[in-house]
Parts: structure tokens; sequence; C-alpha cells
């Protein structure tokens, strides 16, 4: 078990956490969420002793051991990717080193052979013998494959370095684990094993995710960061995210009643209050006016953006059509002869291992790029907006957001587009922030009022939920639910890629997948599980986000 005790850390005038107090207990996940600098990953530092508070104190059950997913991933560079893992179990570790070097010694005394005996009696009791196989074990399980495990850390790609620490944060069944966006550089297969993994974990988990699907099926509690201090709540994302909107109306409506209420007794005073003979009664209103202040009643600092799409026109019979579509870049096939019909209304997600065939498409098809041979067609009816992946070239200028959007704005009131400004966050003199010093989340939520301006009936979007956090995914994903039009989108996602799409086109080495269904229903279905196996004959498959 581990206590967070009267917690409380400041960055100058900035007040993180005042006086937190949680306990975490076994058998359970707690997700940590809260808004963008609330201090997430700040709290699970100070969990981890990574960072010492400005007052309070982290109570652990005495013998207990601790591990937490390392975020410097060049720190090993020098080791083995299986020693790697090994060293998450620190104490295990330091018993296997010392006995290895005793025996490795070429005057082996008597002394040193009564220390290797307690050494491996050490060692037996922690499992050492079947520490490698473990290990490789965590390793397949995380897609990294059994030629990798001999290599060192510096031989391997960036991206299985992080799987590698994850395998080490995990190693040894540790009593409490700290995980920092675990599910980073995961593919499907791997993501599906880890929270398998954390099901049948009986100790304490403790995980900051932007994961939704994560979230919902690995926690049991949902801790939310909000004015520096931690509220514990029993469930998963969904429930949270459900019970605070609920609270939220419930505390708007009560917001109303009380300034309804107030604006009665004022009233009252002002008719009443120079009537000596009601001057008694309108002294005690005037005192419950001053109980009923609103000062006190806070409404949450989460900010949820407003995004709402909604097509000028409607979309007719035609929307696309694609033939023989050709492209090759460097020597390297993308699509040969692709053909594909889209249709009204239809939500496509575009998945599979081929990222890079997803953006060209989206590239070809927003006229960013020309295909090698091959044609589409826009239907006659059929409005445009495209967002991509790489947003760079968009904002490389001066100007303020205000006035970019308003190159996209039907309207030549500036009220009309700081209106759109504000649904995204921006507000006050935000609006006149330049395009060139834009953060990754702000230059999303620019291109997403952008689009909303354009009023379109089909819209393209290339990993839009990157640079988002929780709360801007989820207002975009609602948005999108509800958008009255047709769709082409690919997403890391996996909730959002469920709940929005109406179809699956997936990038085969054989050819495209297609299926009118639902993502959990793809990935479910036998029929395609056997053509997928035929596709990639029986290569890791299952990068589909």
């Amino acid at each position: 078990m581990i206590t967070a005790s009267n917690i409380s850390l400041s960055y100058g005038t900035q007040v993180l956490f005042k006086d937190v107090n949680i306990k975490f207990t076994p058998g359970n996940c707690y997700g940590i969420i809260g808004a963008n600098g609330a201090g997430k990953s700040t709290f699970l530092k100070i969990l981890s002793g990574e960072i010492e508070a400005d007052s309070g104190e982290v109570i652990i059950t005495p013998g207990e051991r601790m591990t937490a997913l390392r975020q410097d991933h060049f720190a090993f560079n020098k080791y083995g990717v299986l020693e790697t893992v090994i060293m998450g179990y620190d104490k295990l570790y330091s018993v296997m080193k010392e006995r290895d070097e005793i025996y490795a010694k070429e005057d082996f005394s008597e002394e040193d052979g009564l220390r290797a005996a307690e050494l491996e009696n050490e060692f037996a009791e922690m499992g050492g013998w079947e520490a490698e196989s473990e290990a490789a074990q965590m390793l397949d399980g995380l897609g990294i494959p059994t030629e990798l495990h001999d290599k060192k850390m510096e031989d391997i790609e960036d991206n299985l370095k992080v799987r590698v620490l994850l395998a080490q944060a995990l190693f040894g069944n540790p009593d409490i684990l700290l995980l920092d966006e675990p599910t980073n550089h995961l593919d499907l297969e791997s993501v599906h094993w880890l929270e398998d993994f954390l099901a049948d974990f009986s100790n304490t988990v403790i995980v900051v995710s932007h994961d939704r699907h994560f979230l919902n099926t690995v926690c049991t509690h949902i801790c939310d960061i909000d004015y520096g201090r931690i509220q514990l709540y029993v469930g998963n994302y969904d429930f949270w995210y459900m019970s605070s909107q609920l609270a939220a109306k419930q505390l708007k409506d009560e917001k109303k009643r009380r300034e309804e209420k107030i604006a009665e007794l004022k009233e009252f005073i002002q008719r009443f209050s120079s009537n000596v003979a009601k001057a008694k009664q309108a002294t005690s209103r005037k005192k419950l006016i001053d109980k009923l202040t609103l000062d006190d009643i806070k409404p949450s600092s989460r900010r949820f953006p407003y995004v709402a799409f909604k097509p000028e026109r409607e979309i007719g019979k035609n929307c696309l059509e694609i033939k023989d579509l050709s492209k090759t870049i460097d020597g390297q096939v993308i699509f040969d002869h692709l053909n594909l019909t889209i249709n009204p209304n239809d939500k496509v997600a575009f998945v599979g291992p081929n990222h890079y065939a997803k953006t060209v498409l989206f590239q070809i098809l927003a006229g960013e790029m020309e295909p090698d041979s091959g044609s589409y067609t826009w239907g006659v009816t059929t409005s445009l907006s495209y967002f991509p992946k790489d947003n760079t070239k968009m904002f490389d200028s001066d100007i303020s957001i205000a006035d970019y959007l308003q190159q996209f704005s039907k309207e030549d009131d500036d009220t009309f587009v700081r209106s759109f400004l504000g649904r995204m966050l921006f507000t006050g003199d935000e609006a006149l922030k330049s395009c060139r010093v834009l953060s990754g989340g702000e230059k999303v939520r620019v291109v997403l009022a952008k689009m909303m301006l354009e009023g379109t009936n089909c819209m393209i979007f290339d990993e839009p939920t990157s640079h988002l956090d929780l709360e801007a995914i989820q207002a975009l994903n609602d948005g999108l639910i509800n958008f009255r039009g047709t769709l082409l989108f690919n997403s890391h996602d996996h909730q959002f890629v469920d709940s929005i799409a109406n179809r699956i086109i997936e990038f085969t080495p054989a050819g495209l997948i297609d299926r009118y269904t639902g993502f959990e229903n793809y990935i479910n279905d036998e029929s395609v599980k056997a053509i997928r196996d035929k596709a990639y004959e029986g290569k890791h498959s299952l990068v589909l986000l």
C-alpha cells in the first residue's frame, strides 16, 4: 500500500498540490487524470521519490517494492535488452551480478564459496532461475522478437526501447507499479497484452494515460487532479466522465437557481428597505443574501472545447470515386491500382500497419500530392476540409490566430471569428497570439476551428488526436459522432475509432480489406482474421492503429 499524506507542491506562485491526502490499496488500478499542466506526471514523480514535495510525505508499507516506467529511453544503451528488463528488480539484479563476479574470480577462496552459497539461496528465493524466461515472455508479449533479446539497447529502435523499459517496470511482480503513458509506441497486440497483464495483476497500479480505452479497460478508480487537490472516484474513465458531466449540469442548475434567488432578494430589499414597517424583514433578507454568495461554488477547472461541424449543404448521391490510383515514392510502392468508392455518410477509419499509405492517400485526395496514375473524382455537391498530420506549414506566419481564421469566415464581423476561438478555449487576448508561437495542442484547436468555419460535408482527418488532451479528444470525438456528413480518418485512439467509424478499410500487403462494421467487430471477426493472416503470411500483423 502507498499513501500520500498532506502533500503540497508549488512552483513560484503556481500551486500544483495543496494538502493532498490519498491512499492507494492493493488489487486496484488508479488512473490519474487532469487538465494539461495539472501535475499528473509530477504527482507520479513525487510518489516514486524522483521529486520531493514542499511538505507532506509518501508512506509505503515496509518491505514492499515499487517500480516506475522510466522515461529516459537512452539510460540503458550499454546494456543488453534482456539484462535491462531484469534490472527492474534491482535486488535480484544486484545478487545476480555479485554472484557472477564471485564465480568469475580466478582465485576463488573459501570465503567466496560461503558468500556464493548465500547469494544462491537469495537468488533462488527471489525466482532468479526463472528470471530470464519470465523477462523473455514479457518482451515477446510487448512485441520484442526473440532475435533482439541479446542485442544491446543502443542497437534497437527507439520505439522498441520504450517497450523494453515497460517490461522492466513490470518485471518481478512489484508491489506498487507506477506507469506514465505506458501505451505510447505500443501496437494493438501489445496494448491488449498489457491490459491482460494488469487485469491479472493483484498489487497496486497507478497510471497516467491519454488512452481512454485503456483507462476504461484497466482502471478500478479514477483520481481527478483539480484545484490542487485529488478527488477519488470509483469506476473507470467513462464512469467518471458521465458522473462529472452530470455533476456539472447540477452545479449549473443550482447556480442558476441561487442567482435567481439572489436577484429576487435584492429586488425585495430595494422595494421595501425604506418602508419602516418592513425594515426588519428587509435586514434579515440582506443577511440571507450574504449567506448565498456564489464565491464558494467552484466550477471545475476542466475545460472542454465545444466542437460541432455543421455542413452548409447535404452531400449528394456521389461522394468520391477512386479508380486505379497508384503512387510510388523513392522506389517504394505505396499503393498500386487502388479502387474505392466512398458513399454519402460513410465514416471510414483507415487502419493497418502501413501508416504512410494512409497519409499519402489523404494528401492526394486533398490535392496536396499528385498520383502517378489513376484518378479520383469528388461528387459535384461534395465540399472538403482536410486535417493534415503535419500542420507546420499552416502556421508559418506571424499573423494572429484571429486574422488567420478570418480568411475562412464568410462573416466580416471579427466577433464571429472570436466566437469560434472561444469555443476552442482561446479567450480574450489569446485570440491575438501569433500563429508561429502556438503549441502543438493549440495548433490542432485552431485547425478544428477553421474546419468548423468551412462548413463542409466531407472531412479528412490524419491522426487528429495527437497533441490533444483527454478533454479535447472527448470533445472532438463527440463532434465527429454527431457530424452529418462523410468522414475519412485514421487515429491511434482505439475508442475514438470504434465510437465514430461505421466502415473499416485496412491496407495490407495483399490489398484492401473493406468492411461496413465498427472497429471492435472488425478486429474480432473470424473471417477478417483469416484474411489478415493470409495477407500478412504470419508477420506481426495486429498493428492496426
